[in-house]
């Protein structure tokens, strides 16, 4: 393999990263399904109060450290520095290894205190069983950043996409079995938890069988004490800074996941709620997770995909042909994340029975839907910032709006319970995604996208939400004819995706908030002409 160098090669490495990472995300989102269906809503609250914390990891070893290690590899190898790339390698796997070491030791033997914070005492097996992949992903990052920086992204996708489906396979098996078997719920929790542990295991057999395929070495084998102090400063120093401010940023939804494990459910204690109602509303209110994930994920997958031309566009001194990508990216996560976010509102109650079994808070979870939104829209800005070589201010950003999370959940839930967690979680993106604009606007030395086109995209989710409240009072008659009522559920919440989509893209496209050549950039933009144009 040869460093990478022609654009056509980056922008195939750059795809193929992304397919693989929407896939991932996509089955990240759907197994909480049945997995919720098994455990029901208090054994859903058991696997949700742990999994931020496995959620850290994964970013830490897919996005976060392997950026920075393949970006640092491919400056020495373009640089004729053979050894000093292998010892960049032998270094970030020490310093990465003492971190997962004293994080392991952290969440093993401090699982009772954390569980004890938390305040449920029982979760403490859960935290020991989540400290262990801490100890992996050292190794994937190490792995996934050599082959990046190689420019093969074959071995990283694959590692990816396989422990993916290794994890759901390993949580949904033993949730399944030990629930069958008789044994406690939080039994199950930990089992599902230990699907972490069997997909990063296979995620490192992989790229083993990769790196030892393509007979890479030995990255100890340029290293001495002499070289160590003369580079550890600087590859530890790009890892602390660049690494996590990457990690952070791609971890948005995980940290206001992780303030609600942290704080929603002492706080319901605290309004007066037993421990089964405040586990079980807990639960409920998790249910809108993978939700949010999905509906993000099919928000920003279209978008994100172009940031690598811009990054590309940056790299090679092109100021001119950054500007339209980035209207692009941001009127295509704007689009698609308000339909998306006030679609799923809409239907929230169909939606809620057809994959819960009933529609318990679903007047929570459709405050919760409008995250969808706001996400959307943060994660592509984020990335187009990074992709301009702007790494700290949007993670200094979201690990505000993580701040400002935690103590609004304080300040709300005891009053207004699991509402005061949704109304939290809004307020705290918003914030996010109102200083992410401005910074954007600042870097790129004007506004993006046009007040005009904001106000048709908002007024097209009005009428399309409109619509379907309309469309669900009409056909809500169904739940008296077809039996069970989840039959029912499903029959309307796909009419209601299908006829809210085209009602919305109708509106848009008699608003003019887009031009034909316009929509024509946009995905499915040629079907979207065809339709309403011709």
């Amino acid at each position: 393999m040869k460093p990478v160098a022609d654009s056509k090669e980056l922008m195939k490495g750059a795809m193929i990263l992304t397919l693989a990472a929407l896939v991932t995300k996509i089955l990240s989102a759907v197994y909480r399904v049945p997995f919720q269906n098994i455990v029901g809503d208090i054994g859903f609250y058991i696997y949700q109060q742990v999994y931020p914390f496995f959620g850290i990891v994964m970013v830490l070893s897919t996005y976060g450290f392997p950026v920075v290690i393949s970006k640092l590899y491919t400056e020495q190898q373009a640089a004729g520095n053979r050894g000093r790339a292998d010892r960049l390698l032998a270094i970030s796997l020490m310093f990465l290894g003492m971190i997962g070491v004293l994080l392991f030791l952290f969440f093993y033997f401090g699982a009772a205190w954390i569980a004890a914070q938390i305040g449920d005492p029982e979760l403490s097996l859960l935290f020991k069983v989540v400290s262990i992949p801490f100890l992996l992903f050292p190794v994937t990052s190490v792995f996934r950043g050599y082959f990046q920086g190689k420019g093969n992204m074959v071995p990283t996708a694959v590692s990816q996409v396989s422990e993916q489906f290794v994890r759901v396979a390993t949580i949904l098996t033993l949730a399944a079995v030990i629930v069958q078997q008789g044994h406690s719920l939080y039994a199950a929790g930990a089992g599902a938890v230990f699907g972490s542990v069997t997909g990063g295991l296979v995620s490192i057999l992989i790229l083993g069988f990769f790196y030892l395929k393509n007979g890479a070495g030995n990255p100890f084998r340029n290293f001495s004490a002499k070289d160590w102090w003369g580079d550890t400063a600087w590859v530890v120093k790009a890892l602390v800074i660049q690494g996590f401010a990457i990690s952070i940023s791609g971890m948005l939804l995980i940290l206001l996941q992780l303030a609600d494990s942290l704080n929603m459910y002492a706080s319901l204690l605290k309004m007066g709620l037993s421990a089964e109602e405040a586990k079980s509303a807990k639960g409920i209110f998790d249910r809108g997770q993978p939700l949010i994930q999905l509906g993000t994920v099919v928000a920003t997958s279209m978008s994100l995909s172009l940031v690598p031309a811009i990054s590309g566009d940056k790299s090679r001194n092109r100021i001119e042909g950054i500007l339209p990508k980035v209207r692009l990216a941001l009127q295509t996560s704007l689009i698609f994340g308000a339909a998306a976010a006030v679609g799923l509102s809409s239907i929230i109650v169909p939606a809620n029975i057809m994959l819960f079994q009933n529609g318990d808070g679903s007047n929570v979870l459709g405050v919760l839907s409008l995250m969808i939104l706001f996400g959307s829209v943060i994660l592509t800005i984020t990335s187009i910032l990074q992709g301009l070589d702007k790494f700290i201010f949007p993670a200094a950003v979201i690990l505000s709006g993580f701040i400002m999370k935690y103590v609004l959940n304080l300040a709300l839930i005891p009053d207004v319970g699991t509402m005061g967690a949704a109304y939290a979680t809004l307020a705290a993106m918003l914030v996010t995604m109102l200083i992410l604009i401005k910074k954007l606007r600042g870097v790129l030395g004007q506004p993006v996208l046009s007040l005009a086109f904001i106000v048709k995209v908002l007024f097209s989710a009005a009428v399309m939400s409109a619509f379907l409240k309309l469309f669900l009072y009409i056909t809500n008659f169904s739940y008296g004819y077809i039996e069970p009522d989840r039959l029912a559920a499903v029959l309307q919440a796909f009419s209601g995706v299908a006829l809210g989509a085209f009602v919305f893209f109708f509106v848009l496209v008699k608003t003019k908030a887009l031009t034909e050549d316009e929509l024509m950039t946009l995905p499915f933009g040629s079907r979207i002409v065809q339709l309403f144009f011709r």
